[in-house]
Protein backbone atom coordinates (compact mmCIF):
# COMPACT_ATOMS: atom_id res chain seq x y z
CA UNK A 1 0.00 0.00 0.00
CA UNK A 2 3.14 2.58 0.70
CA UNK A 3 4.52 1.67 -2.32
CA UNK A 4 1.05 2.26 -4.20
CA UNK A 5 1.43 6.03 -2.79
CA UNK A 6 4.26 6.28 -3.41
CA UNK A 7 3.92 5.70 -6.82
CA UNK A 8 0.69 7.83 -7.07
CA UNK A 9 2.93 10.86 -5.35
CA UNK A 10 5.57 10.58 -7.91
CA UNK A 11 3.47 10.89 -10.85
CA UNK A 12 1.29 13.95 -9.46
CA UNK A 13 4.74 15.51 -8.72
CA UNK A 14 5.92 14.48 -12.34
CA UNK A 15 2.65 16.09 -13.82
CA UNK A 16 3.50 19.22 -11.67
CA UNK A 17 6.66 19.62 -13.27
CA UNK A 18 5.68 18.65 -16.80
CA UNK A 19 2.93 21.78 -16.01
CA UNK A 20 5.50 24.20 -15.31
CA UNK A 21 7.85 23.28 -18.53
CA UNK A 22 4.87 22.76 -20.92
CA UNK A 23 6.43 23.94 -23.93
CA UNK A 24 9.19 21.54 -23.20
CA UNK A 25 7.49 18.22 -22.33
CA UNK A 26 4.82 19.55 -25.30
CA UNK A 27 7.73 19.03 -28.29
CA UNK A 28 8.90 16.35 -26.23
CA UNK A 29 5.93 14.09 -26.24
CA UNK A 30 5.57 15.13 -30.31
CA UNK A 31 8.57 13.06 -31.04
CA UNK A 32 7.39 10.52 -29.20
CA UNK A 33 3.80 10.20 -30.44
CA UNK A 34 5.48 10.70 -34.08
CA UNK A 35 7.82 7.70 -33.82
CA UNK A 36 4.70 5.38 -32.64
CA UNK A 37 2.11 6.90 -34.97
CA UNK A 38 4.38 5.83 -38.01
CA UNK A 39 4.79 2.76 -36.35
CA UNK A 40 1.49 2.06 -35.27
CA UNK A 41 -0.38 3.73 -38.19
CA UNK A 42 1.88 1.82 -41.19
CA UNK A 43 1.58 -1.86 -39.45
CA UNK A 44 -2.29 -1.02 -38.86
CA UNK A 45 -2.51 -0.11 -42.42
CA UNK A 46 -0.65 -3.23 -43.44
CA UNK A 47 -2.89 -5.30 -41.37
CA UNK A 48 -6.27 -4.06 -43.10
CA UNK A 49 -4.30 -3.99 -46.43
CA UNK A 50 -3.56 -8.13 -45.76
CA UNK A 51 -7.20 -8.45 -44.27
CA UNK A 52 -8.40 -6.56 -47.63
CA UNK A 53 -6.45 -9.17 -50.22
CA UNK A 54 -7.38 -12.27 -48.13
CA UNK A 55 -11.02 -11.72 -48.14
CA UNK A 56 -11.19 -10.31 -51.78
CA UNK A 57 -9.39 -13.20 -52.71
CA UNK A 58 -11.46 -15.42 -51.22
CA UNK A 59 -14.10 -14.34 -53.29
CA UNK A 60 -12.60 -16.66 -55.97
CA UNK A 61 -12.40 -19.37 -53.52
CA UNK A 62 -9.37 -21.46 -51.84
CA UNK A 63 -10.81 -24.70 -53.99
CA UNK A 64 -10.82 -22.53 -57.33
CA UNK A 65 -7.56 -22.15 -59.82
CA UNK A 66 -7.78 -20.29 -63.34
CA UNK A 67 -6.34 -20.83 -66.96
CA UNK A 68 -5.27 -18.05 -68.50
CA UNK A 69 -2.60 -16.79 -71.11
CA UNK A 70 -0.95 -14.23 -68.90
CA UNK A 71 1.60 -15.20 -66.25
CA UNK A 72 1.12 -13.21 -62.88
CA UNK A 73 3.91 -11.94 -61.78
CA UNK A 74 3.69 -8.93 -58.57
CA UNK A 75 6.80 -6.60 -58.05
CA UNK A 76 7.47 -3.13 -56.38
CA UNK A 77 9.68 -0.99 -58.35
CA UNK A 78 13.08 -2.25 -59.68
CA UNK A 79 13.61 -3.85 -62.31
CA UNK A 80 11.53 -7.05 -62.41
CA UNK A 81 11.12 -9.74 -65.37
CA UNK A 82 8.24 -8.49 -67.31
CA UNK A 83 5.18 -10.97 -67.06
CA UNK A 84 5.06 -13.61 -70.18
CA UNK A 85 2.07 -13.28 -72.27
CA UNK A 86 1.33 -16.73 -74.17
CA UNK A 87 -0.53 -17.31 -77.41
CA UNK A 88 -4.19 -16.43 -76.54
CA UNK A 89 -6.80 -19.28 -75.80
CA UNK A 90 -8.94 -19.05 -78.19
CA UNK A 91 -12.94 -20.45 -77.93
CA UNK A 92 -12.05 -24.10 -79.63
CA UNK A 93 -9.63 -24.82 -77.33
CA UNK A 94 -11.58 -23.53 -74.09
CA UNK A 95 -14.71 -25.35 -75.08
CA UNK A 96 -12.73 -28.99 -75.06
CA UNK A 97 -11.27 -28.67 -72.27
CA UNK A 98 -14.10 -28.06 -70.84
CA UNK A 99 -15.39 -31.44 -72.30
CA UNK A 100 -12.68 -33.07 -72.25
CA UNK A 101 -11.48 -32.29 -68.78
CA UNK A 102 -12.10 -35.30 -66.65
CA UNK A 103 -11.67 -34.71 -62.84
CA UNK A 104 -14.57 -33.98 -59.50
CA UNK A 105 -14.58 -30.36 -60.15
CA UNK A 106 -16.99 -27.20 -61.82
CA UNK A 107 -15.44 -25.92 -65.16
CA UNK A 108 -16.32 -22.54 -66.78
CA UNK A 109 -15.29 -20.79 -69.44
CA UNK A 110 -15.66 -16.36 -69.01
CA UNK A 111 -14.53 -13.70 -71.41
CA UNK A 112 -14.46 -9.83 -71.38
CA UNK A 113 -16.45 -8.20 -73.49
CA UNK A 114 -15.99 -4.26 -72.44
CA UNK A 115 -15.28 -2.48 -69.64
CA UNK A 116 -16.87 0.48 -70.12
CA UNK A 117 -19.89 0.04 -71.07
CA UNK A 118 -23.17 2.20 -70.35
CA UNK A 119 -26.13 0.83 -69.17
CA UNK A 120 -29.67 2.12 -69.45
CA UNK A 121 -33.10 2.28 -68.54
CA UNK A 122 -35.83 4.56 -69.23
CA UNK A 123 -34.15 7.97 -68.41
CA UNK A 124 -31.73 6.00 -66.07
CA UNK A 125 -28.07 5.05 -66.84
CA UNK A 126 -24.99 3.91 -65.10
CA UNK A 127 -21.45 5.12 -66.18
CA UNK A 128 -19.44 4.14 -68.72
CA UNK A 129 -17.38 1.81 -66.30
CA UNK A 130 -19.66 -0.76 -66.36
CA UNK A 131 -17.61 -4.73 -67.31
CA UNK A 132 -19.92 -6.91 -69.62
CA UNK A 133 -18.61 -10.21 -69.30
CA UNK A 134 -19.26 -13.30 -71.45
CA UNK A 135 -20.07 -16.39 -69.14
CA UNK A 136 -21.27 -20.12 -69.12
CA UNK A 137 -23.71 -21.55 -66.45
CA UNK A 138 -20.91 -22.41 -63.93
CA UNK A 139 -19.57 -19.11 -63.52
CA UNK A 140 -21.69 -17.99 -60.84
CA UNK A 141 -20.66 -20.64 -58.53
CA UNK A 142 -16.76 -21.09 -59.57
CA UNK A 143 -16.63 -17.00 -59.30
CA UNK A 144 -17.67 -17.06 -55.41
CA UNK A 145 -20.98 -15.06 -56.85
CA UNK A 146 -24.42 -15.26 -55.15
CA UNK A 147 -28.12 -14.53 -57.07
CA UNK A 148 -29.86 -12.47 -54.42
CA UNK A 149 -32.95 -12.15 -56.68
CA UNK A 150 -33.76 -14.14 -59.79
CA UNK A 151 -32.05 -17.24 -61.56
CA UNK A 152 -29.03 -18.40 -63.05
CA UNK A 153 -28.38 -19.16 -67.28
CA UNK A 154 -29.46 -21.97 -68.16
CA UNK A 155 -27.62 -23.83 -70.79
CA UNK A 156 -29.98 -23.11 -73.89
CA UNK A 157 -29.43 -19.78 -73.16
CA UNK A 158 -25.36 -20.07 -73.49
CA UNK A 159 -25.86 -22.20 -76.25
CA UNK A 160 -28.36 -19.77 -78.23
CA UNK A 161 -26.60 -16.62 -77.26
CA UNK A 162 -29.80 -15.20 -76.00
CA UNK A 163 -30.30 -11.53 -74.85
CA UNK A 164 -30.65 -12.18 -70.83
CA UNK A 165 -28.60 -10.54 -68.65
CA UNK A 166 -27.80 -10.76 -64.72
CA UNK A 167 -26.29 -7.45 -63.11
CA UNK A 168 -24.32 -6.29 -59.88
CA UNK A 169 -26.46 -5.47 -56.87
CA UNK A 170 -24.76 -1.30 -57.86
CA UNK A 171 -26.30 -1.70 -61.16
CA UNK A 172 -29.52 -2.29 -59.96
CA UNK A 173 -29.32 0.40 -57.30
CA UNK A 174 -28.49 3.04 -60.00
CA UNK A 175 -31.14 1.86 -62.29
CA UNK A 176 -34.16 1.12 -60.31
CA UNK A 177 -35.84 2.84 -57.48
CA UNK A 178 -36.96 1.26 -54.47
CA UNK A 179 -39.98 -1.11 -54.37
CA UNK A 180 -39.38 -1.46 -58.31
CA UNK A 181 -38.51 -5.14 -58.80
CA UNK A 182 -35.35 -5.28 -61.67
CA UNK A 183 -36.41 -8.72 -62.67
CA UNK A 184 -38.14 -9.18 -66.33
CA UNK A 185 -37.24 -5.52 -66.70
CA UNK A 186 -35.46 -4.86 -70.38
CA UNK A 187 -31.94 -2.28 -70.45
CA UNK A 188 -29.90 -1.31 -72.81
CA UNK A 189 -26.23 -2.92 -72.74
CA UNK A 190 -24.66 -1.00 -75.16
CA UNK A 191 -26.31 -0.50 -78.34
CA UNK A 192 -28.42 -3.76 -77.20
CA UNK A 193 -31.56 -4.96 -75.12
CA UNK A 194 -31.23 -7.26 -72.84
CA UNK A 195 -33.61 -9.00 -70.30
CA UNK A 196 -32.68 -9.08 -66.37
CA UNK A 197 -33.40 -12.17 -65.28
CA UNK A 198 -31.32 -11.62 -61.85
CA UNK A 199 -28.94 -9.36 -59.52
CA UNK A 200 -25.86 -10.88 -57.75
CA UNK A 201 -25.64 -10.24 -54.00
CA UNK A 202 -23.50 -7.25 -53.16
CA UNK A 203 -19.73 -8.13 -52.43
CA UNK A 204 -17.58 -5.49 -52.80
CA UNK A 205 -14.63 -4.73 -54.79
CA UNK A 206 -12.01 -7.24 -55.49
CA UNK A 207 -8.64 -6.66 -56.59
CA UNK A 208 -9.29 -5.81 -60.23
CA UNK A 209 -12.71 -6.52 -60.26
CA UNK A 210 -15.80 -5.20 -58.70
CA UNK A 211 -19.12 -7.96 -59.06
CA UNK A 212 -21.43 -5.06 -58.17
CA UNK A 213 -20.69 -3.26 -61.29
CA UNK A 214 -20.81 -5.63 -63.56
CA UNK A 215 -23.16 -7.45 -66.54
CA UNK A 216 -22.79 -10.53 -66.95
CA UNK A 217 -24.60 -11.98 -70.41
CA UNK A 218 -24.41 -15.40 -72.41
CA UNK A 219 -20.87 -15.62 -73.73
CA UNK A 220 -22.09 -16.95 -76.98
CA UNK A 221 -24.18 -13.59 -77.38
CA UNK A 222 -20.75 -11.51 -76.10
CA UNK A 223 -19.13 -13.16 -78.59
CA UNK A 224 -21.15 -11.87 -81.18
CA UNK A 225 -22.52 -8.72 -79.87
CA UNK A 226 -19.37 -7.42 -78.28
CA UNK A 227 -17.03 -9.41 -80.85
CA UNK A 228 -13.34 -8.18 -81.13
CA UNK A 229 -10.34 -9.95 -83.13
CA UNK A 230 -8.84 -12.85 -81.15
CA UNK A 231 -11.30 -12.81 -77.94
CA UNK A 232 -9.10 -14.72 -75.35
CA UNK A 233 -11.07 -16.81 -73.12
CA UNK A 234 -10.41 -18.01 -69.75
CA UNK A 235 -11.58 -21.12 -67.52
CA UNK A 236 -12.03 -21.44 -63.91
CA UNK A 237 -11.99 -24.60 -62.24
CA UNK A 238 -13.86 -25.31 -58.77
CA UNK A 239 -12.38 -28.32 -57.40
CA UNK A 240 -15.16 -30.80 -55.08
CA UNK A 241 -12.09 -31.39 -52.25
CA UNK A 242 -9.86 -28.71 -51.58
CA UNK A 243 -7.53 -31.49 -50.71
CA UNK A 244 -7.47 -32.84 -54.15
CA UNK A 245 -6.21 -29.26 -55.35
CA UNK A 246 -2.61 -30.10 -56.50
CA UNK A 247 -3.91 -33.34 -58.25
CA UNK A 248 -6.80 -30.90 -59.97
CA UNK A 249 -3.91 -28.76 -61.21
CA UNK A 250 -1.67 -31.41 -62.46
CA UNK A 251 -4.51 -32.89 -64.37
CA UNK A 252 -5.58 -30.26 -66.07
CA UNK A 253 -1.75 -28.84 -66.87
CA UNK A 254 -1.58 -32.19 -68.33
CA UNK A 255 -4.56 -32.00 -70.38
CA UNK A 256 -4.68 -28.45 -71.74
CA UNK A 257 -0.35 -28.77 -72.29
CA UNK A 258 -2.33 -32.03 -74.94
CA UNK A 259 -5.03 -29.10 -76.23
CA UNK A 260 -2.16 -26.62 -76.54
CA UNK A 261 -0.02 -29.40 -78.01
CA UNK A 262 3.01 -28.13 -76.18
CA UNK A 263 6.17 -30.58 -76.71
CA UNK A 264 7.87 -32.54 -74.23
CA UNK A 265 10.42 -30.83 -72.25
CA UNK A 266 8.74 -27.52 -73.31
CA UNK A 267 7.11 -25.16 -70.97
CA UNK A 268 3.71 -24.45 -70.18
CA UNK A 269 2.23 -22.26 -73.17
CA UNK A 270 -0.58 -20.84 -70.35
CA UNK A 271 -0.67 -20.03 -66.71
CA UNK A 272 -2.67 -21.67 -63.51
CA UNK A 273 -3.49 -18.86 -61.22
CA UNK A 274 -4.74 -19.76 -57.37
CA UNK A 275 -6.44 -17.33 -55.59
CA UNK A 276 -4.51 -17.68 -52.28
CA UNK A 277 -1.39 -17.93 -54.31
CA UNK A 278 -2.27 -14.51 -55.65
CA UNK A 279 -2.83 -13.06 -52.36
CA UNK A 280 0.20 -14.31 -50.51
CA UNK A 281 1.95 -13.11 -53.17
CA UNK A 282 0.88 -9.72 -52.84
CA UNK A 283 0.49 -10.17 -48.87
CA UNK A 284 4.56 -11.13 -49.16
CA UNK A 285 5.44 -7.77 -50.68
CA UNK A 286 3.73 -5.82 -47.41
CA UNK A 287 6.48 -7.58 -45.40
CA UNK A 288 9.17 -5.19 -46.87
CA UNK A 289 7.18 -2.12 -45.96
CA UNK A 290 6.32 -3.67 -42.51
CA UNK A 291 10.43 -3.41 -42.13
CA UNK A 292 10.83 -0.18 -43.33
CA UNK A 293 7.84 1.46 -41.17
CA UNK A 294 9.77 -0.87 -37.91
CA UNK A 295 12.86 1.24 -38.94
CA UNK A 296 11.23 4.66 -39.55
CA UNK A 297 9.93 3.88 -36.04
CA UNK A 298 12.98 2.92 -34.12
CA UNK A 299 15.16 5.85 -35.94
CA UNK A 300 12.71 8.58 -34.69
CA UNK A 301 12.27 6.86 -31.26
CA UNK A 302 15.91 7.29 -31.02
CA UNK A 303 15.47 10.60 -31.30
CA UNK A 304 13.05 11.07 -28.51
CA UNK A 305 15.26 9.36 -26.36
CA UNK A 306 18.12 11.94 -26.95
CA UNK A 307 15.51 14.77 -26.34
CA UNK A 308 13.91 13.03 -23.44
CA UNK A 309 17.53 12.36 -21.87
CA UNK A 310 18.06 15.88 -22.18
CA UNK A 311 14.74 17.59 -20.64
CA UNK A 312 15.33 15.21 -17.80
CA UNK A 313 19.26 16.15 -17.37
CA UNK A 314 17.67 20.07 -17.83
CA UNK A 315 15.36 19.30 -15.57
CA UNK A 316 17.90 17.73 -12.63
CA UNK A 317 20.09 21.01 -12.69
CA UNK A 318 16.92 23.36 -12.95
CA UNK A 319 15.49 21.44 -9.52
CA UNK A 320 18.87 21.00 -7.57
CA UNK A 321 17.72 22.66 -4.78
CA UNK A 322 14.28 20.75 -4.57
CA UNK A 323 16.49 17.60 -4.80
CA UNK A 324 18.41 19.58 -1.80
CA UNK A 325 15.56 20.07 0.09
CA UNK A 326 13.33 16.16 -0.16
CA UNK A 327 16.66 14.97 0.80
CA UNK A 328 16.93 17.70 3.88
CA UNK A 329 13.66 16.10 5.15
CA UNK A 330 14.22 12.33 4.19
CA UNK A 331 13.60 11.56 1.31
CA UNK A 332 16.26 8.75 0.08
CA UNK A 333 18.50 8.43 -2.73
CA UNK A 334 16.45 5.48 -4.34
CA UNK A 335 12.78 7.70 -3.48
CA UNK A 336 14.56 9.92 -5.68
CA UNK A 337 16.04 8.36 -8.48
CA UNK A 338 12.30 6.99 -8.74
CA UNK A 339 10.87 10.47 -8.94
CA UNK A 340 12.51 11.15 -11.48
CA UNK A 341 12.08 7.65 -13.59
CA UNK A 342 8.17 8.13 -13.01
CA UNK A 343 9.11 11.18 -14.49
CA UNK A 344 10.03 10.17 -18.01
CA UNK A 345 7.37 7.06 -18.08
CA UNK A 346 4.82 9.54 -17.68
CA UNK A 347 5.79 11.72 -20.52
CA UNK A 348 6.81 8.83 -23.06
CA UNK A 349 3.59 7.00 -21.98
CA UNK A 350 1.52 10.19 -22.82
CA UNK A 351 3.69 10.45 -26.05
CA UNK A 352 3.08 6.72 -26.91
CA UNK A 353 -0.78 6.71 -26.08
CA UNK A 354 -1.07 10.15 -28.37
CA UNK A 355 1.15 8.30 -31.19
CA UNK A 356 -1.15 4.65 -30.38
CA UNK A 357 -4.72 6.42 -31.16
CA UNK A 358 -3.39 8.71 -34.48
CA UNK A 359 -2.14 5.99 -35.89
CA UNK A 360 -5.14 4.04 -35.29
CA UNK A 361 -6.68 6.36 -36.88
CA UNK A 362 -4.27 7.06 -40.31
CA UNK A 363 -4.18 3.15 -40.52
CA UNK A 364 -8.01 2.38 -40.51
CA UNK A 365 -8.11 5.71 -42.27
CA UNK A 366 -6.57 3.72 -45.55
CA UNK A 367 -8.95 0.67 -43.86
CA UNK A 368 -11.67 2.89 -44.99
CA UNK A 369 -10.31 3.57 -48.02
CA UNK A 370 -10.27 -0.20 -48.71
CA UNK A 371 -13.34 -1.16 -47.57
CA UNK A 372 -11.70 -3.23 -45.27
CA UNK A 373 -12.97 -3.74 -41.57
CA UNK A 374 -12.06 -1.55 -38.80
CA UNK A 375 -9.13 -2.64 -37.36
CA UNK A 376 -8.08 -2.27 -33.58
CA UNK A 377 -4.15 -3.68 -33.24
CA UNK A 378 -3.78 -4.81 -30.04
CA UNK A 379 0.13 -6.15 -30.59
CA UNK A 380 1.25 -3.10 -32.53
CA UNK A 381 -0.62 -0.53 -29.47
CA UNK A 382 1.19 -3.28 -26.81
CA UNK A 383 4.01 -3.31 -28.54
CA UNK A 384 4.66 0.54 -28.81
CA UNK A 385 3.57 1.32 -25.76
CA UNK A 386 6.51 -1.02 -24.60
CA UNK A 387 8.69 0.49 -26.75
CA UNK A 388 7.89 3.75 -24.96
CA UNK A 389 8.37 2.17 -21.50
CA UNK A 390 12.08 1.11 -22.70
CA UNK A 391 12.25 4.53 -23.95
CA UNK A 392 11.87 6.12 -20.74
CA UNK A 393 14.18 3.95 -18.74
CA UNK A 394 16.75 4.10 -21.23
CA UNK A 395 16.32 7.79 -21.43
CA UNK A 396 15.80 8.83 -17.59
CA UNK A 397 18.11 6.55 -15.89
CA UNK A 398 21.06 8.88 -16.39
CA UNK A 399 19.42 11.93 -15.12
CA UNK A 400 17.86 10.01 -12.00
CA UNK A 401 21.26 8.71 -11.32
CA UNK A 402 22.56 11.90 -10.96
CA UNK A 403 19.64 13.56 -9.31
CA UNK A 404 20.00 10.47 -6.66
CA UNK A 405 23.54 11.46 -6.06
CA UNK A 406 23.74 14.88 -5.45
CA UNK A 407 24.60 16.05 -2.42
CA UNK A 408 22.05 17.43 0.17
CA UNK A 409 24.25 20.08 1.21
CA UNK A 410 25.84 21.26 -2.25
CA UNK A 411 22.43 21.08 -3.31
CA UNK A 412 20.73 23.59 -0.61
CA UNK A 413 23.76 25.83 -1.71
CA UNK A 414 21.88 25.96 -5.54
CA UNK A 415 20.97 28.82 -6.83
Amino acid sequence: MTNIKLIKENILISLTSIKSHLLRTVLTVMIIAFGIMALVGILTAIDAVEYYLNDNFAMMGSNTFNIQNRELRVHIGGNARKAKQFERIDYRQAMKFKSDYDFPALTSLFIYGTGIATIKYESEKTNPNVQVMGVDENYIATSGLEIASGRNFVQEEINSGNHVTIIGSEIASKLFKKNVDPIGKIISVGSGKYKIIGVLAEKGSSVGFSGDRSCLAPMGNVRQYFSRPNMNYRISVMVNDQSQMDAAVGEATGEFRRIRKDKAGEDDSFSIIKSDNISNMLIGLTSKIQIGATVIGFITLLGAAIGLMNIMLVSVTERTREIGIRKAIGATSRTIRNQFLVEAIVIAQIGGLLGVIAGIVIGNGVSAMTGSAFIIPWLWIFLGLSLCFFVALLSGIIPANKAAKLDPIESLRHE
